[in-house]
């Protein structure tokens, strides 16, 4: 469906936050949707959908997460941990002259957005999970299930826990790492089934990129998309956005008290037949009726893979304009 052109155009803000700075792009007027990106994309990967929201009548605001693009990157590692994000968050819709707003998230921004929505149901009024559906906190410590995944492979996330041993392997050729990594996890470019994994490594010093399609970048994202994305990385280094994985048993800790707690605001999810972080977590879409009681809808794209809002951005524009209106009834 095509989408009509908006009245305004793209702006781009810094704004002061708690770890110094978040540069946010927004477009539009009416009420606020905040829109959360994930690993390893900016607000960028919102290109879509900022001119549909705002021609559907809404303030769409794409921010970059810390550690990414122009926003502020600390150095410690555990500024990540996602009380720190959600934090981010909420400071970003009050400095906006906002009291609520509808938070939409992709992969990591999925997690950021729910745990936005658990913590701040006063400020997050609506919550959207793209490809990434919600886990309550709680059950093993991430890492000791991370370490049991793969028999004589490590999984991906337990590699990116050791700071500087992922950042050896793609910051030599940040824009190549990225193609690779993007075309592994889109639909029409990913290994073929009985192909190596690339959600893992070899443990005898194997790189995520030995088992990314060689050459071949799929077809939503152009060379143009590539060279915004290899800038910022080749600018910042990929630390701050590696560094939300190093969180991981931190956040385990931080958000105990939650442990089980449904979201219960209206909430919304879309994810890809073809990806792995929502076939994965196929448990999780099971448990929605306890752990998202306000579900109004969810939706499996057929064919699409894990850069839903840039595979399928038509699609998702109209199911996100179609929930959002619904709040307003």
């Amino acid at each position: 469906m095509q989408q009509p052109a908006p009245s305004a155009g793209l702006r781009h803000r810094t704004v002061e936050a708690p770890a110094g700075r978040l540069h946010l792009v927004e477009q539009g007027s009416g009420p606020l949707v905040l829109l959360v990106h994930g690993f390893p994309e900016s607000w960028y990967s919102w290109r879509h959908q900022l001119p549909a929201l705002a021609a559907a009548g809404y303030r769409a605001v794409a921010l970059d997460v810390r550690g990414y693009g122009r926003s502020s990157k600390p150095a410690a590692t555990d500024a990540y941990r996602m009380l720190d994000l959600v934090e981010d968050n909420v400071t970003l819709v009050r400095t906006l002259g906002e009291e609520r707003a509808v938070v939409v998230g992709h992969d990591w921004g999925s997690n950021i957005a729910a745990a936005s929505a658990l913590l701040h149901p006063e400020v997050f009024r609506a919550v959207a999970l793209l490809s990434v559906p919600y886990a309550p906190p709680g059950g093993p410590r991430p890492t000791d299930i991370f370490a049991q995944m793969g028999g004589d492979q490590e999984f991906y996330v337990s590699y990116f826990q050791e700071p500087g041993r992922a950042e050896a392997e793609m910051e030599p050729d940040v824009r190549g790492w990225l193609a690779g990594f993007y075309a592994a996890l889109s639909a029409d470019t990913m290994p073929a089934q009985g192909e190596p994994d690339p959600h893992f490594v070899t443990r005898d010093g194997g790189r995520l990129r030995d088992r990314f399609p060689a050459h071949r970048l799929p077809s939503w994202l152009s060379e143009d998309d590539l060279d915004v994305y290899a800038a910022d990385f080749e600018r910042t280094g990929l630390t701050g956005a590696l560094n939300r994985y190093r969180n991981m048993d931190r956040d385990w800790e931080d958000l105990a008290r939650y442990g089980g707690a449904p979201i219960k605001q209206p909430s919304l999810f879309i994810g890809g037949a073809l990806d792995a972080s929502t076939t994965w977590m196929a448990d999780a879409i099971d448990a929605y009726p306890a752990t998202l009681p306000g579900l109004v809808s969810s939706h499996i794209l057929n064919g699409c893979g894990h850069w839903i809002q840039q595979e399928r951005p038509d699609e998702v524009n109209r199911l996100l304009t179609g929930w959002l209106a619904s709040l307003q009834s």
